[in-house]
């Protein structure tokens, strides 16, 4: 996911170069196995068409043209949030100000997929935002022995660490 308007012109530049060594091994081909060739070029193309998206999507939300993100799970809020930021034309240091920390922290939020932060920090930056959520949560269901149906796998677990 691109981030910001620097990681869009490092993509920018990396597409170019995808695709400029895509064209390059296309013509340095003389001679090898066409299987070869064209599992070269896959290669190239499949990176490039990655980073198109990246940076189509980007652009999508610079633009203000995608106005919903589904969230499906707790787990997708961070990244509803950085989008929430792009899409409403805010840098890092904007949000910053706003939010009353500093750029950096931030920055860090972002790439630590806000992770530690708290709830009440959560909803300010989506205020901040003007985000909006609708829907529903589901409830657990309760087993006959009256404990709930899921448990989380060994490891993800906070109040058990393996470590």
């Amino acid at each position: 996911m691109i981030t910001n308007e620097r990681q869009y012109r490092i993509t920018k530049t990396w597409l170019a170069r995808f695709e400029q060594g895509a064209a390059q091994a296309e013509q340095g081909a003389a001679g090898l196995d066409p299987r070869l060739v064209q599992a070269m070029r896959d290669q190239y193309e499949g990176q490039a068409e990655e980073l198109r998206a990246q940076l189509r999507e980007y652009e999508e939300l610079r633009a203000g043209r995608i106005r919903r993100v589904a969230v499906h799970s707790f787990a997708d809020l961070p990244n509803a949030l950085i989008y929430g930021r792009i899409a409403a034309g805010l840098t890092h240091k904007e949000l910053a100000r706003r939010l009353g920390v500093s750029e950096q922290q931030v920055q860090r939020y972002e790439t630590r997929t806000y992770r530690g932060v708290g709830v009440e920090r959560l909803q300010a930056i989506a205020d901040i935002l003007g985000m909006k959520t609708s829907g529903s949560v589901s409830l657990p269901r309760r087993t006959p022995t009256g404990g709930v149906t899921r448990t989380l796998p060994e490891g993800d677990n906070p109040a058990h660490p393996t470590t």
